[in-house]
């Protein structure tokens, strides 16, 4: 069995219970869902959006080869009322489900990057991902999820940014 990492997540309807409802789908048509962090609120990112975000981070091992899995997540997210249109990349959504790392795998098609490209720039992603998998070392940036979670932090509020001196 593979370990495959995914973020579930959305910000239109029931999103608790849609959190719940892409849990339980996974478990049964992806795999053994290990664990789960707890589920984050967070504010939109890349574009405007009333409606908060909830996110949360599964480790889930499953037979299906990363194709065959990116292609079950994008079922359970119509499954769950996610319609995709031409338009802005990003939106407003009842569920999103991203495929973020798969062992240690990197796979770079057409269809299909992994590990997500831009994991590093989210702290929607790193800070639930950091709960449950601290020391997983990231297979292309070679850090930690704690490491690249600390960065992004230090980035967003550098050393004397508040006025004072350090």
């Amino acid at each position: 069995m593979s370990k495959a990492v995914l973020i579930t997540g959305g910000n239109l309807g029931s999103v608790a219970e849609n959190l719940e409802a892409a849990r339980e789908a996974i478990s049964r048509e992806v795999g053994v869902v290990e664990r789960c962090s707890s589920v984050l609120e967070s504010e939109a990112w890349g574009f405007e959006a009333e409606e908060r975000f909830l996110n949360q981070v599964l480790v889930v091992a499953t037979a299906l080869p990363p194709e065959q899995l990116l292609e079950r997540c994008l079922q359970i997210e119509r499954q769950l009322g996610r319609v995709r249109r031409p338009g802005p990349r990003y939106g407003s959504r009842t569920m999103d489900i991203d495929l973020l790392f798969y062992d240690n795998r990197v796979v770079d098609s057409d269809r299909l990057t992994i590990p997500h490209p831009r994991i590093a720039e989210r702290d929607f992603v790193l800070a639930p991902l950091e709960e449950v998998l601290p020391d997983y070392v990231h297979p292309v940036l070679k850090k930690t999820i704690r490491q690249l979670r600390r960065e992004l932090l230090q980035a967003a509020n550098p050393p004397g940014a508040d006025g004072m001196k350090n």
